[in-house]
């Protein structure tokens, strides 16, 4: 694999202790970077954070509170010295429930994380890059493309994530700071662990591939577009999802 080109760069990555945000902590951090894991499970922030050894740190992030976040970038800088990247992964998913049956309180629950917890990142991480520029990577999904039904808050703020994205790279761009999205398809991770053998295979098959993706290729995507390879890469949105889309 060709080398990042961001060795000494200062990471952090939001739900970082499981999943796409653990594959992208290890991603970086082996690259060379310096990696905060910014989870709600401290304990498991923790834990993945010595595992690594030199160059990793842990702090306990609510992406929900405005003030935690803006306590997770404080942390980078306290801990390595500035901010350099942002994988703005944590996320969570929700119970298919028709729109007319959404309670408010289950709106609110979804769209809080999954779409507010973006803008206080950006709103926290933008002031740390401005000095010296940066790479911000938000994790949408594919469902930020099309919809489906019983999943309206999550649809809806997936889709925000997209538009947030693309609003905040004009924004940032005279900073030399790049914001872009990545569009998972569904992923083998832990969100996926209570759901049979059988319910698996059907996911899988909604794929062109034919399988569900391993984390390590959703973290191969934002690798890139935290690289210098992406340098003229700003505001765009990338679907890593064996064809899903594509049907």
């Amino acid at each position: 694999m060709m080398s990042l080109g961001i060795e000494g760069k200062v990471a952090l990555v939001t739900g970082g202790a499981s999943g796409i945000g653990e594959a992208c902590v290890r991603l970086l951090h082996a690259e060379g970077a310096k990696v905060l894991v910014a989870d709600i499970d401290e304990a498991a922030a923790t834990a993945l954070a010595a595992s690594l050894g030199a160059n990793a740190a842990a702090v306990r992030t609510d992406i929900a509170d405005e003030a935690s976040c803006q306590a997770m970038v404080k942390a980078a800088i306290d801990h390595f010295g500035g901010l350099d990247i942002a994988v703005n992964n944590a996320g969570i998913s929700s119970v298919l429930t028709p729109l007319e049956e959404l309670s408010a309180a289950e709106w609110r629950r979804v769209v809080s994380i999954n779409l507010d917890g973006q803008f206080y990142c950006l709103k926290a991480e933008i002031p740390a890059m401005k000095a010296n520029g940066g790479s911000i990577i938000n994790i949408a999904s594919i469902m930020g493309a099309i919809g489906r039904d019983g999943a309206a808050a999550y649809i809806a703020a997936k889709h925000g994530v997209v538009g947030l994205t693309k609003a905040a790279a004009l924004e940032c761009v005279a900073h030399n700071i790049r914001v872009n999205s990545v569009g998972p398809g569904y992923v083998d991770t832990p969100l996926l662990q209570k759901a049979t053998l059988d319910k698996l295979n059907e996911i899988a098959a909604l794929h062109p591939m034919n399988r569900l993706a391993r984390p390590s290729e959703i973290a191969a995507m934002v690798g890139f577009l935290a690289s210098s390879g992406a340098s003229f890469v700003t505001g765009a949105y990338y679907p890593v999802d064996g064809g899903y889309l594509a049907q």
